[in-house]
């Protein structure tokens, strides 16, 4: 259908939730030993985006951050953060030195934060991708036609504002392209977490919302009811899976067991795999594979595309060319790495 223009959404011009909190096994994470005449850290904290309890987290990620602590030789604590900001402002300021991000946060690690992607995650389903949904309560007949109307009828909830499926993909790919402006085609619009988002239209609380294929394939028992309770209307193009990162000024000999403990963790037929693989089952995962920075290319190209429809909102011809500059700059380097490759 042709719908009538609403204005195009200002790209990720949404308030970023507020407040850090970063715990580790034992309290709160210090930042790491300063490196001296270019030594590593005596200890590495590695960033976890907390999107539960921290005690679950916790549980969780323990077995195989004392994996990784054996193979790389040195300490490492978890740095658990309950917003995406907050993970990229500890890694910016060496409080922790690696981290797993998802993709719109690893991208900006790697140019506010001094850091590269050394691997990414594979599901348990064997995918390197997944999808952004929008989730709506089972039964309540709203329809992706109903949502795309507009008029100011419904609430909805928006992700993090530096969450790939919560707000990046989104953005580029539904409202975008079809000339909306959340903060005016809904009667309200709030941003939180999946988790909150989740219990949010689970309740009734929150008409629409926005979510990701990982979280909802793969329930816990403490939100299995929650997930049973809503249906997905509209499923994104595929998005890079999340990334591993670690900062650039670790020497090439530490990022690389980084590296390799990541793609080979639970590979082949080595006594220890059975063990390691049930560690990242327990974390949705089912392998690492290696990865460079273009792994990272199709969230570029939301970004852009996103920055030129909020230019093209302004209706500064200046601002339009440079976003318009910026989007063919990416498309070509990424048709010419295909041309290379």
């Amino acid at each position: 259908m042709t719908l009538p223009r609403r204005g195009v959404i200002a790209a990720l011009s949404f308030a970023a939730l507020g407040g850090m909190t970063a715990f580790t096994l034992e309290g709160c994470a210090p930042a790491a030993e300063q490196p001296k005449g270019g030594a590593d850290p005596a200890e590495l904290n590695f960033s976890i985006l907390s999107a539960e309890s921290q005690s679950q987290g916790q549980a969780d990620w323990a077995p195989l951050l004392a994996d990784m602590q054996k193979a790389i030789g040195i300490p490492v604590k978890p740095f658990f953060a309950s917003n995406y900001t907050g993970l990229i402002e500890a890694m910016r300021f060496n409080q922790v030195q690696a981290g797993w991000f998802s993709a719109l946060p690893a991208l900006e690690t790697t140019r506010r934060a001094n850091a590269e992607v050394v691997g990414r995650f594979v599901s348990v389903t064997g995918q390197d991708t997944y999808e952004s949904v929008l989730i709506v309560k089972k039964g309540s007949g709203i329809t992706l036609q109903d949502v795309l109307a507009c008029g100011r009828k419904y609430t909805f909830g928006l992700g993090d504002v530096k969450s790939t499926s919560g707000t990046l993909a989104p953005t580029a790919f539904l409202f975008v392209p079809n000339h909306i402006d959340p903060q005016t085609c809904f009667s309200v619009v709030r941003s939180a977490s999946h988790a909150a988002n989740l219990a949010a239209v689970s309740a009734g609380t929150v008409d629409i919302a926005t979510n990701n294929s990982v979280g909802l394939s793969n329930p816990k028992p403490s939100n299995v009811d929650q997930i049973n309770s809503v249906e997905v209307i509209w499923r994104s193009p595929p998005i890079p899976e999340s990334a591993i990162m670690v900062r650039k000024d670790l020497s090439p000999a530490l990022r690389e067991k980084i590296r390799q403990f990541f793609i080979t963790y639970g590979q082949g037929d080595v006594p220890d795999a059975a063990r390691q693989k049930e560690i990242m089952r327990q974390l949705t995962f089912s392998a690492f594979r290696a990865a460079g920075d273009d792994y990272l290319d199709p969230v570029r190209l939301m970004e852009a595309t996103n920055n030129l429809a909020a230019a093209q909102k302004t209706g500064d011809a200046a601002k339009i060319a440079d976003a318009q500059k910026a989007l063919d700059a990416i498309k070509a380097s990424i048709a010419a790495r295909g041309t290379a490759n």
